[in-house]
């Protein structure tokens, strides 16, 4: 089994707590409250600015076979998925700008930035959000909502594109060949952070 098979067996039970939860539960059938919905974007929008910056202290370190996939994925996140959070703020009154990190965005980017210290560790301790949406998208687009946003959010994470971008995130992981309990460790760790991020400020 090689490290990222071996994260996906991990992930998989704890994926099922992120199914389960009010908030993500909610975007699948569509009619998640607002609030909710608007505080969550908020969120995200400042922790995907951190995951670029992770994207690029992984780059500055990455063997010369990884580099152009690290400086396209921080290119893709900047553009591409957080063109999601800058087309949708004025449907839900989001204010991108004027956001303040709460608790769980706090202590996610914390950890992300300074598991990248480390490259192998670092791809598995990002590992987690990449690996959760695409899967999550995958799923929930089986039942699509009816509600136009919210389906416009798991049609994002369905995408093919950012499913084949997760893959090869799998790839780098196995090609780093970090520590495997060192890497499940963190990827573990990294799983408990995705499932409290959706419990939104």
């Amino acid at each position: 089994m090689t490290v990222s098979e071996r994260l996906h067996a991990v992930g998989r039970p704890l994926l099922r707590a992120q199914l389960d939860h009010p908030t993500v539960a909610g975007i699948g059938r569509g009619d998640l409250a607002e609030p909710v919905f608007r505080s969550w974007l908020e969120q995200d929008y400042l922790f995907l600015l951190d995951y670029v910056r992770v994207f690029a202290r992984l780059a500055w370190q990455a063997p010369d076979a990884h580099l152009g996939d690290l400086v396209d994925l921080a290119h893709t996140t900047f553009h591409d998925e957080l063109s999601l959070h800058r087309t949708m703020p004025a449907e839900f009154g989001a204010d991108l700008e004027g956001a303040v990190k709460g608790p769980a965005c706090a202590a996610y980017t914390a950890f992300l930035l300074e598991s990248a210290a480390s490259y192998g560790e670092g791809l598995a301790a990002l590992y987690p959000c990449m690996w959760g949406y695409s899967t999550l998208g995958r799923i929930l687009a089986e039942n699509p909502p009816v509600e136009p946003r919210y389906r416009a959010w798991v049609d994002t994470y369905a995408d093919p594109g950012f499913a084949a971008l997760t893959a090869r995130i799998g790839q780098m992981i196995d090609e780093a060949d970090p520590d495997p309990e060192r890497a499940q460790a963190l990827f573990t760790e990294g799983m408990a952070h995705e499932l409290a991020f959706w419990d939104v400020p």
